[in-house]
């Protein structure tokens, strides 16, 4: 690999690892052997992944997983739970990169509990339609509300070098955030795939690299088919988004409730106002240790060696 594709590919391994813990939950893939084990869900049988050919197109896999981070919009402050970012990257010979998501999306998040449940969301409120729903929240289960940010769009403006440095805005990824409630309903949200939310994280910290080798089937080795890259320990943040009013609350997902929402939370909520903080994340990549030597076939030799390694 060159200098100029293994930096490519470390920046674009940093950048996913500052989305990992958005999205919505699915189901998980086959289950892989040793080194393997973190890229399940790789796309590695998309057609674009499977066409490159190792000299001008490489084809990758990433995976990123967090276990906490916060996201604060307007006076909500929301928990992020676990989460599993993957996706395939095709790095052209120019130094460019396309992402690749596997069929049921890249992003995987356990929802999270918004702390004070709809008390904390909406209540108490002097105003009878909404008080009376307040009234109605005489246990947990009505009270409970989960928050889940979801991607709404494909991320833009991603910055090659930014991923490996400090202080520099990564990419740009639009989202929104659902609310679930049995009282508001299951279409309340902040954002909306015409008005995101647009996170723009940047690490707080230089994040550690490391590499090592492995066999076409996982099993680690000094001088194996395979390469996985690691980079672990970099804190990340956005102070610099801003978020719109909420939509879709109330029965029939009607927004009865939004101004409800909007009062309570503070919202919308201008730039500064807001955050984002993501807690250490654990990303790595996989590749062949000379894509070169598959050509023209690296894509499909890749695919080959992620379905050997399946248990």
């Amino acid at each position: 690999m060159s200098s100029l594709r293994r930096l490519t590919v470390l920046s674009a391994t940093a950048a996913l690892a500052t989305i990992a813990s958005i999205g919505t939950s699915t189901a998980a893939g086959p289950q892989l052997n040793g080194r393997w084990a973190p890229f399940d869900r790789c796309p590695v049988d998309n057609a674009a992944m499977l066409a490159a050919d190792g000299i001008d197109d490489q084809a990758t896999c990433i995976s990123s997983s967090s276990s906490s981070g916060v996201i604060k919009i307007g006076s909500s402050v929301v928990p992020t739970g676990r989460t599993d970012l993957q996706a395939g990257v095709i790095t052209h010979a120019d130094g460019t990169n396309t992402v690749i998501a596997p069929a049921d999306g890249a992003l995987v998040a356990d929802p999270a509990d918004l702390p004070g449940g709809l008390l904390g969301l909406m209540c108490p409120s002097s105003v009878p339609v909404v008080g009376a729903v307040c009234d109605q929240i005489t246990n947990s289960t009505l009270n409970r509300v989960t928050a889940t940010v979801e991607p709404v769009g494909t991320p833009t403006d991603f910055q090659l070098f930014a991923g490996l440095g400090e202080k520099q805005p990564i990419l740009s990824i639009p989202v929104r955030v659902h609310l679930k409630n049995p009282l508001i309903g299951g279409n309340c949200y902040i954002g909306t795939k015409s008005s995101p939310i647009v996170l723009r994280p940047q690490n707080q910290t230089t994040p550690g690299v490391a590499a090592e080798s492995f066999s076409a089937n996982g099993t680690p080795a000094d001088t194996g088919e395979m390469v996985r890259l690691a980079a672990t320990g970099a804190g990340q943040e956005d102070t610099t988004f801003a978020a719109p009013g909420a939509s879709g609350c109330g029965p029939l997902g009607l927004g009865a409730f939004n101004w409800a929402v909007n009062l309570k939370s503070g919202l919308p909520a201008a730039s500064g106002k807001n955050s984002l903080t993501l807690n250490s994340a654990s990303t790595y990549l996989a590749t062949l240790t000379d894509p070169g030597s598959a050509s023209p076939d690296q894509g499909r030799t890749f695919s080959q060696y992620w379905h050997s390694a399946a248990k």
